[in-house]
């Protein structure tokens, strides 16, 4: 019986490796020796048994160690080694575990396990209603997906439906899921593969808002703000551009604030939303990472009072236990009752349901948007001031707990200083802190919203310190 393409090398994928832009990296001599000094024996053959029951793929397979327990901010290792987790892939907004969450799931299972589709249950439509209570402007018109990925398409469905066309704008360097229209909007080379594709046709991307790193060419100011006098927001023009030169666009899609992260120049989405508006195309904000208080607002495009047709958001709607996202969308957007665009199995799933119901309750009311708003601030103010003192460090941005350093070996010419920010990790591990780096020099920084000033002042220095080390060397 023949192999197969796989069997002998990688069919028809062209030779050479994407750009890291996602994740750290899983093979590194430094990954390699750090794992020798604090991967026992245990932890190592769970390790190696994931490693041979799982597909490999990038930034996941192999793991970087095995886990054992979640608490409040903080993740425990398979050797009882407890990490501050400034990660959680932005799912633990009210922390691991809360208990007031564990409760409310363990009653719904007990009341309503399951709701077959064709019915309803009360934690759907409550959800639902809740949902439009705290989103912006009208948006009010709900579905739910287990995961962002799906919910992404099912906007894209539903902006072909409203428009008649099936183009879509978005931006290079951005993540919007795996499936496949979400790949194809997305802008990161590990999840467009040339051995994936090829992708959906029409799925057209700009440079993105970058300011440290204009792809435009534009330099910010000292303090890393955008001069838009001088580059008169080009990257919020160039959509206008390519949405009056392409045609046929259903959509503009976006992070209203990049993950990496990247905060848009004053009056971006302002103008990207007349863009839209001029060409009778819809905007569609991707809020799975940045909503529910991330950036110190309820949603991150309220920072810039913009409101988009459709929402999407997951992640930490779940509290970091169980998996769901949901679209919300504009009343007149409701267009498509004789087809089905997101008739999941767990559609309307009680259990679910009611953890994301839970969830923003518990963010409400323990004040946990204004937690990260406070003391957000107070960890930008100190970043700023470990920039002053460390030419390691090119630039400092976010918002509220959306928080990133960008290492640099030289500040003209902003060299990615990558084998630093990988150290610097690795440092941060054996410190008891567990972040990210993104695009391999960026140091990431994604708290719960239960975070402490006390907590923040351990991480930040944890990473002060390490960058003090190298800055001296």
């Amino acid at each position: 019986m023949s192999e197969g393409p796989g069997k002998s090398g990688l069919g028809n994928m062209k030779q050479g490796k994407p750009h890291q832009s996602e994740g750290d990296v899983n093979f590194s001599p430094r990954r390699k020796a750090w794992a020798a000094d604090n991967i026992g024996d245990k932890q190592a053959a769970l390790l190696k048994r994931d490693e041979a029951a799982f597909m490999h793929q990038s930034v996941s397979t192999p793991c970087l160690n095995t886990i054992k327990a979640a608490e409040g901010a903080y993740i425990i290792d398979g050797a009882g080694k407890k990490y501050l987790d400034f990660h959680g892939n932005n799912v633990h907004h009210i922390g691991y575990g809360h208990p007031r969450l564990k409760e409310a799931i363990t009653r719904q299972m007990e009341e309503l396990p399951f709701a077959p589709r064709r019915f309803t249950c009360e934690p759907a439509v409550e959800l639902a209603e809740k949902l439009a209570a705290i989103s912006p402007g009208d948006l009010s018109k709900v579905l739910y997906a287990t995961g962002g990925s799906d919910a992404i398409e099912m906007a894209m469905k539903v902006a072909r439906a409203k428009t008649g066309r099936f183009k879509t704008v978005s931006f290079w360097d951005a993540f919007h899921g795996a499936g496949f229209g979400a790949s194809s909007i997305g802008g990161e080379q590990l999840f467009r593969g040339e051995a994936i594709g090829p992708l959906l046709p029409g799925t057209e991307h700009v440079a993105p808002f970058a300011c440290y790193r204009c792809p435009y060419g534009y330099e910010c100011d000292e303090h890393g703000q955008p001069n838009v006098d001088l580059c008169k927001t080009t990257c919020a023009n160039m959509i206008r551009y390519v949405l009056e030169k392409e045609g046929n666009v259903a959509a503009v899609i976006a992070e209203p604030a990049r993950a990496v992260p990247y905060t848009p120049p004053p009056g971006f989405w302002k103008m990207v939303r007349e863009a839209c508006n001029d060409a009778g195309a819809l905007l569609i904000f991707d809020e799975i990472p940045t909503g529910l208080g991330k950036t110190g607002r309820m949603f991150a495009c309220d920072h810039d009072d913009v409101v988009p047709d459709i929402l999407v958001m997951g992640k930490a709607l779940g509290g970091g236990i169980l998996p769901i996202s949901a679209m919300l969308c504009r009343p007149e957007l409701d267009i498509l009752g004789d087809y089905a665009i997101g008739h999941y199995t767990h559609e309307k799933n009680p259990v679910t349901t009611r953890a994301a119901l839970t969830t923003i309750e518990i963010i409400e009311e323990e004040g946990l948007v204004q937690n990260a708003e406070q003391v957000g601030t107070y960890a930008l103010a100190r970043m700023e001031e470990m920039k002053e003192k460390y030419p390691l460090i090119g630039d400092v941005r976010g918002r509220g707990f959306l928080l990133g350093l960008e290492l640099v070996t030289d500040r003209d010419a902003k060299t990615p200083a990558t084998d630093a920010a990988e150290e610097i990790l690795y440092r941060a591990f054996d410190a008891g802190l567990s972040f990210k780096t993104t695009m391999g020099n960026v140091l990431t920084l994604t708290p719960p919203l239960i975070t402490t000033r006390e907590q923040m002042d351990f991480a930040l220095d944890v990473i002060e310190g390490a960058i003090r080390d190298l800055n001296n060397k």
